[in-house]
């Protein structure tokens, strides 16, 4: 008969996942806008830039086609697919109630490390944005809004949000094509007060308004898109 002690001299055998790492890497530039709409991802080029094999390289892509963030076509190119407007306002539209949830969470969860965070992540978005680094001021504007959702401690609905940034990320990519979508205030700063006064209410309604005209020139861009079908 068979004990624990039996097997005192097993160990886990530590090994690197290439094909997560490879897919950690993907998702992040999915998310933070890094890779645009229409872009193709072949995959020898793609896996020489990882430094891993085509295999572990293919089962990253196929792990994003099967959240259809992806597609793949049979020489094993992956582009990242175009967004329609009615694709768009819905990912929009759900957004704005979940991550107006977890906005509306974080006011009673939010510890001062965090508040803290979301203005660094903040500031350094408006000088990258002031800098002409939109590139960069769109990966923080991605990072600031997983932050907050993170802080309203609801993990599936973080899961959700964040496959739904998946999705419209690549197409915020064009999301200062013409400037900066906001007069006076931006709608950050007032989340940020709305976490340190503790009101649901204001932080919700921030970032909603945030989600809702921050984005409105995606939705020419996305009907642009459209027409092309």
């Amino acid at each position: 008969m068979e004990t624990e002690g039996d097997h005192d001299w097993v160990s886990p055998i530590a090994k690197e996942n290439l094909g997560d790492r490879a897919y950690f890497a993907l998702r992040a530039a999915l998310m933070g806008g890094q890779l645009k709409p229409g872009e193709k991802l072949r995959l020898r080029p793609m896996s020489k830039r990882f430094g891993i094999s085509a295999t572990p390289m293919r089962e990253a892509f196929l792990r994003l086609v099967s959240l259809e963030v992806l597609t793949l076509d049979a020489r094993g190119t992956a582009m990242v697919p175009e967004l329609t407007r009615d694709q768009l306002l819905e990912i929009r539209n759900i957004r704005v109630d979940l991550e107006g949830r977890a906005a509306a969470a974080a006011a009673t969860f939010a510890k001062n490390e965090d508040i803290a965070a979301l203005e660094t992540m903040h500031s350094a978005l408006s000088r990258a944005f002031e800098a002409g680094n939109y590139a960069k001021a769109i990966d923080l504007n991605t990072r600031f809004h997983l932050h907050l959702c993170r802080m309203g401690e609801m993990p599936i609905l973080l899961e959700i949000v964040e496959n739904l940034w998946l999705r419209c990320g690549p197409l915020l990519s064009h999301l200062y094509d013409r400037g900066n979508p906001f007069d006076g205030t931006h709608p950050h700063l007032t989340v940020i007060e709305g976490l340190r006064q503790r009101d649901p209410v204001m932080t919700r309604g921030a970032i909603c308004h945030d989600i809702e005209h921050g984005g409105q020139g995606l939705l020419h861009r996305a009907k642009k898109v459209q027409g092309k079908d």
